[in-house]
């Protein structure tokens, strides 16, 4: 109600309008302003004009009761001799509007009947005719009245401003006890339903800080304190909001309570307080390790389902069993023999490669089969070219490689001691040359001295040689001795002499025969020389490629190779030269040549009877001069500076050094050579033997019976039965040489002549050709008697792989 007087009440100074109060301004603001101006007031105004309105007779009619409590308030504090307070003032205040509010529903229709003619109240200023005024100039209130209210709230306002403010009143306006009691119904329906609890409670009134102003609200806890007392008041809504403005009160005062001790730094918090706190910590405990058990629990159920995984896979690998991998026994692939050897191959025609620029030219099977080029025969064996087969049992048939591959390097070691004293004898004679040269400066006593010294070292280092001959002798007449008392005693009665049969017979004939295929070469008029190049059809990855000779090209200005390649993506597949000869080299060697990363310093001691091939006297790019460096030829990249282009990394055989290539390996009826490609097993090995009579049974048998018919009667080659390698290549994972380099290779028969390597080498290992023809390609035009022994005769070509079996890495 008061808040509609005052939007249509403007007071005035001097006869003008002073201010209108704004439709938009904020009831909390207006209902402040209109408690003010009745709570504010100590001086009774003057007697009002007479007042036709119901509306604002019912405003003087509270104006005076309140007047009249203000007169009995002051006369109270003269006869206690004090002043009243503000909060004293204000909780009169508070009364009246409460009495007032009791009443509201009467006035609102007071209201709703004077709505349109307050609209025409106005306040003048100062004159005769100051004060509120209708239409008809009827005086409502007079000027005097108006003073009275504005002084009554300026005084209100300099004591509010000399008393101290509390924290509430810091932050915001108090409120209209309207605003007041609407908010503390607001609040205390929600604490009823709080139930007691405290906590809920405390987080309540925390919450509504910003809604409700604790100080009027303990002054009207007052008010109805005192009204109770006295018994004026007896109505169950006052009673009913007494227990919720007592809960307010109370909780206020703890919620106070708790502020002074957490912001004061010094005292106690109130116990309820600290209880509550110490609960919601102890709540606080409890969900943080509620939720560290769900964590770990998660974690737990995580790292349980892992290795059930885990073990459900073993489980399955266990049950489905290892993978399948190429580890078995080997089995034939390919048994190129007889007329069936072409097959297997294509013929290339064309000029040589300009890599090799061999002075050939290549012709088709046809031309070739026309020039006879190309044969197959077949020869009965003579006795001389059969070897010696021991019976089963027999002690002449035990075979030890392996034993006598080591004694082999034992003697290779004793070999290279020899000469380390050699070299070490001759430098002690040079100083000793040295050292008499000098001492003949000297006198003739320190000459005696001296001589008499080193004839004493001289004789002692003779007689420590001597011992040690004496011991080597020893050792071996006693290896000798264990060998023999090893053997078992025969008989002259019990000894047989041992069988003599071809090294492969035909296995259809009745006669000792052995069937050969014949690659040879024929002169042309042009020059070049008509030869042949063989390409395989199948695609290699792996495996055991084996050439059994009787006989292969040798002689000046000849290249034959039998070897792997891709040549579309050469080097980057690699190379492998199995056999390879050039002009009269008589020992074999092994050849690989890739890209970069590929180097053989890492094969392990005493893995291979062979040795590697020297990189001496390499021109240096940029000078042209030689590099006289002693150093091996173990670094497959085909363009690796400090080797000659294209040497690879190449394995040189010792155990048959000078017998095992050309010449000398077809003066003793040929040979046996292997080659072994494991990337799974990790290397690449090389095997030759000759003649056929020290090849090992294992080999032997494996090719007798590789084109038998019953798969169950062929014999597996088992390398490890063969003793050592010559060449040792590791390659593969944990090697200096990734398995990658080899792949997808076929096989290479051909011939060539001279070329970038026998033409190059032509003035060293030909001296006799040379001073006669001063190139490769002339002695070859000229077409020598020699080159009539530059032809292969091969019993065949075997190529075995594993046999994929499940087996763990």
């Amino acid at each position: 109600m008061f808040q509609k007087i005052k939007q249509s009440i403007t007071p005035t100074r001097g006869g003008k309008k002073l201010s209108s109060s704004s439709n938009n301004a904020t009831t909390a603001k207006e209902e402040d302003e209109s408690t003010s101006l009745l709570a504010s007031s100590s001086a009774p105004p003057p007697p009002p004009s007479s007042i036709t309105s119901p509306l604002t007779a019912a405003a003087m009619q509270h104006r005076d009761a309140f007047q009249q409590q203000q007169q009995q308030l002051q006369q109270q504090q003269q006869q206690q001799g004090t002043l009243m307070s503000i909060e004293e003032l204000e909780r009169g205040a508070k009364r009246l509007i409460s009495d007032y509010i009791d009443d509201s529903d009467s006035v609102n229709n007071l209201l709703q009947d004077e709505e349109d003619s307050i609209s025409s109240y106005s306040i003048h200023g100062s004159g005769a005719g100051g004060g509120l005024t209708n239409n008809n100039d009827e005086t409502l209130v007079t000027e005097d009245d108006v003073n009275f209210l504005t002084s009554s709230t300026s005084q209100q306002q300099q004591q509010r401003q000399q008393q101290p403010s509390s924290g509430l009143q810091r932050r915001r306006q108090r409120p209209s006890s309207t605003s007041s009691k609407r908010r503390v119904d607001e609040i205390g329906n929600q604490l009823l339903q709080a139930d007691g609890n405290a906590r809920l409670e405390h987080d309540i009134l925390r919450k509504s800080l910003n809604l409700i102003d604790l100080g009027p609200t303990a002054t009207l806890l007052q008010q109805f304190e005192e009204d109770e007392e006295g018994g004026d008041n007896e109505d169950e809504e006052l009673v009913e909001h007494e227990r919720v403005l007592e809960r307010i009160h109370e909780s206020t005062r703890r919620l106070r309570a708790a502020s002074i001790g957490d912001g004061g730094g010094s005292g106690n918090q109130h116990p309820e307080i600290e209880k509550e706190e110490s609960s919601s910590l102890l709540d606080y405990e409890q969900q943080r390790t509620r939720i560290v058990r769900q964590v770990l629990t998660m974690v737990g159920v995580t790292a349980i389902l892992i290795l059930l995984v885990c073990v459900a896979l073993a489980l399955g690998t266990i049950a489905v069993g290892p993978p399948k991998q190429p580890v078995g026994a080997y089995k034939i692939i390919e048994a190129q023999v007889g007329h069936d050897f072409w097959q297997y191959y294509d013929f290339y025609a064309g000029k040589d490669s300009a890599g090799s620029n061999g002075h050939i030219m290549y012709v088709s099977e046809q031309k070739a089969r026309e020039e006879g080029i190309v044969n197959v025969v077949t020869e009965t064996v003579g006795v001389g070219d059969m070897i010696e087969i021991y019976e089963d049992g027999d002690p002449r048939a035990e075979e030890n490689w392996l034993a006598e591959d080591l004694a082999f390097l034992e003697q290779l070691k004793r070999k290279k001691l020899e000469e380390e004293e050699a070299l070490e004898r001759e430098k002690q004679e040079e100083e000793k040359k040295k050292k008499k040269h000098d001492e003949k400066k000297k006198t003739d006593n320190d000459d005696s001295t001296e001589q008499t010294k080193e004839d004493s070292a001289t004789k002692e280092k003779k007689a420590n040689r001597l011992l040690e001959e004496v011991e080597r002798q020893q050792e071996q007449e006693q290896a000798q001795q264990q060998l023999v008392s090893s053997e078992s005693i025969v008989t002259s009665d019990e000894i047989k002499p041992p069988r003599l049969e071809p090294f492969n017979p035909d296995q259809n004939s009745d006669v000792p025969e052995e069937t050969f295929v014949v690659i040879s070469s024929t002169p042309t008029p042009e020059g070049p020389r008509n030869s042949v190049r063989l390409e395989g059809r199948r695609r290699f990855n792996r495996g055991l490629f084996i050439i059994d000779l009787r006989h292969m090209p040798a002689g000046c200005g000849t290249w034959p190779a039998f070897w792997l390649t891709d040549e579309a993506n050469w080097p980057v597949n690699g190379e492998i030269d199995i056999v390879e000869g050039v002009n009269y080299q008589d020992t074999a060697k092994t050849a690989l040549h890739t890209t970069r990363v590929c180097r053989m310093d890492d094969v392990p001691e005493g893995s291979k009877t062979g040795t590697w091939d020297t990189a001496v006297g390499i021109p240096d790019r940029k000078t042209g001069i030689p590099d006289m460096t002693f150093r091996y030829a173990q670094d497959c990249f085909v363009y690796d500076p400090h080797q000659w282009i294209n040497q690879g990394c190449v394995a040189s055989d010792l155990k048959l050094e000078g017998r095992s290539l050309g010449v000398p390996l077809n003066q003793n009826g040929g040979g046996v050579y292997a080659l072994e490609w494991d990337p799974v097993y990790k290397h690449i090995k090389t095997w030759v033997f000759s003649p056929h009579g020290r090849v090992p049974s294992n080999l032997r048998d494996a090719l007798r019976t590789a084109t038998n018919e019953d798969e169950s009667t062929r014999v597996a080659p088992d390398t490890n039965q063969w003793g050592l390698p010559y060449g040792h290549f590791p390659i593969g994972d944990g090697t200096n040489c990734p398995a990658g380099h080899f792949r997808n290779m076929r096989l290479v028969i051909n011939l060539a002549f001279c070329g970038s390597v026998a033409g190059n080498r032509y003035f060293m290992d030909c001296p006799k050709q040379f001073k006669k023809f001063k190139t490769c390609n002339e002695w070859v035009e000229s077409d020598p008697d020699e080159l009539k022994e530059a032809y292969w005769k091969i019993r065949g070509v075997y190529v075995y792989e594993r046999e994929w079996q499940k087996q763990w890495s």
